[in-house]
């Protein structure tokens, strides 16, 4: 699974402005509906839900929010560079800077944890964290996340 079958260009927001954890889920959920053609209440709701069973903040400045929901009719992602980290509740307290959402059909069973597992490895890759830090421009940060970097031989 590749992230151009996740996420599209107009997925990306480049310097995303949010003073706390809910207004950054907000902000997400506000703009993953609008391109899904979705209920941003409804989003921000599913996400919320889900960051009460434990947080979505992975440590070293990143989160993945996730979430199943009922009119979604893929697994469809977002991501977002924010101009200033905010707490999200990460386990090693650090401000999140970067964040990619994840949104699935209710059913999506495996496919919602192939994806999640798909962004965590890629978010994990501190030399790709640090080049998505480094630009400001949306259509960098789409070529550094789809960039499929195990495919090129050394």
């Amino acid at each position: 699974m590749n992230l151009d079958g996740l996420i599209t260009p107009d997925s990306v927001a480049p310097a995303l402005r949010a003073s706390s954890k809910k207004q950054l889920l907000q902000e997400l959920a506000n703009r993953v509906a609008e391109a899904e053609g979705l209920d941003s209440r409804g989003v921000f709701d599913a996400l919320m839900e889900r960051e009460r069973l434990g947080p979505t903040g992975m440590g070293r400045g990143v989160a993945i929010p996730h979430a199943r929901m009922e009119g979604v009719s893929e697994v469809r992602g977002f991501f977002a560079r924010l101009d200033r980290g905010v707490d999200f509740d990460a386990p090693d307290g650090a401000p999140v800077d970067l964040a990619f959402l994840l949104l699935a059909p209710e059913d999506a069973g495996a496919d919602h944890l192939r994806a999640l597992a798909k962004v965590s490895r890629l978010l994990r890759d501190e030399g790709r964290c640090a080049k998505l830090r480094s630009t400001a421009d949306a259509s960098a940060l789409y070529a550094i996340l789809v960039d499929d970097m195990s495919s090129r031989a050394a």
